[in-house]
């Protein structure tokens, strides 16, 4: 078995340069850039300090050793630990399509012979909504227990069978909303998020669940 992880940075947008400096130093095959903006209230801003929600969201893939080193450094050099200085997180990778493409993401890495972990302490919440409704999600996710999230903004490319057969409108404005959240509570966060803004409102969530096997920089 292959461990390999797609690695997950949430930073305020001046740190995002850094962090992508930070991703070439430990040669990590696959940078991608994603501008978005935190769900945090205006109280809670104050509360930390930080004078804007826009964020910057670095994602790459590992082996688990590089995983390890370049998480461990990033705690290191960026405090993620401490409230307010972003998150980083990782979701290992089941399967990758073809030999070349295992090897540059695996680093040539000699194949692990350990069971893969099959029970994950958090896990992320993935709610694909229309343009305009992130207080909505959230206000059902916090009332399940969530603590907070991370907005993408993205153009729906859907196809009409799922608009007549769902109701759910899949080419217009989207905004992802990323929640990460113990494995206990996971289920009912989803389940308040489909009960208050799902298919069918005018929110149209559509919602489903990753394993997360590390996380840090969560107030969880």
């Amino acid at each position: 078995m292959m461990e390999i992880n797609y690695i997950i940075s949430v930073v305020s947008r001046d740190m995002g340069g850094d962090m992508v400096s930070l991703c070439a130093e430990h040669k990590l095959p696959i940078v991608l850039t994603v501008l978005g903006r935190g769900t945090a209230s205006k109280k809670l801003l104050d509360l930390y300090g930080l004078e804007s929600a826009a964020k910057s969201i670095i994602i790459t893939a590992a082996n688990a050793q590089k995983s390890a080193a370049f998480i461990a450094e990033v705690k290191r050099r960026f405090y993620i630990d401490v409230p307010g200085n972003g998150i980083i997180l990782s979701i290992p990778i089941k399967s990758v399509g073809g030999a070349m493409a295992l090897a540059l993401l695996s680093d040539n890495a000699v194949p692990d012979k350990t069971p893969p972990k099959l029970t994950f302490e958090n896990e992320m919440v993935v709610a694909i909504i229309n343009e305009g409704y992130t207080d909505d999600v959230m206000d059902a996710a916090r009332a399940a227990g969530a603590m907070g999230g991370t907005v993408i903004h993205a153009k729906g490319s859907g196809t009409q069978k799922a608009e007549k057969f769902y109701g759910v409108s899949l080419v217009n404005e989207k905004e992802i909303v990323l929640i990460v959240a113990k494995a206990s509570e996971k289920a009912d966060i989803m389940r308040r998020i489909i009960k208050d803004a799902g298919p069918g409102t005018p929110v149209g969530a559509v919602v489903f669940s990753l394993p997360v096997s590390y996380a840090a920089g969560l107030n969880l």
